[in-house]
């Protein structure tokens, strides 16, 4: 679990992020506290849309894969955020094929794949927003 987060993290480092116009049909949201980020991450010549929404709560990360969504997060162990996630995921009438969590001491991995159905209009970009204003809610 530890190399899996040492894994992540050392990506993020070496991710190189490269705007491409006309690649989303969606702008690209900035908030004002999360740095959100539109990239072309490529892994073995397979091009894909991600993008990634960090804060000190929570690192959220979001890619196309093919015909699915891969949406990683990396935080704290925060009790029933998880069920938040979910929630949001499924008010959002996105479907998860399949969820994997993973912790170490006080820090938690959940990895979602979600099915992207035909009606779906939020991008990438806007959904890694969204899944962090979920961890922003445990502030208040």
């Amino acid at each position: 679990m530890q190399q899996v987060l040492q894994s992540l993290e050392s990506k993020k480092r070496r991710r190189s992020i490269s705007p491409s116009p006309g690649l989303s049909p969606k702008p690209i949201l900035q908030p004002s506290t999360p740095q959100s980020e539109r990239s072309i991450i490529v892994h073995e010549n397979i091009k894909e849309l991600g993008a990634s929404c960090n804060s000190p709560v929570a690192d959220v990360e979001a890619k196309i894969s093919g015909s699915n969504v891969v949406l990683r997060t990396v935080s704290r162990r925060i009790p029933g955020q998880v069920v938040k996630i979910i929630n949001l995921l499924e008010n959002l009438s996105l479907e998860i094929l399949h969820l994997n969590i993973s912790s170490m001491e006080d820090t938690v991995l959940y990895s979602f794949v979600i099915k992207i159905g035909l009606e779906c209009q939020l991008s990438v970009e806007e959904l890694a927003v969204e899944v962090q204003k979920s961890f922003s809610a445990n502030l208040t």
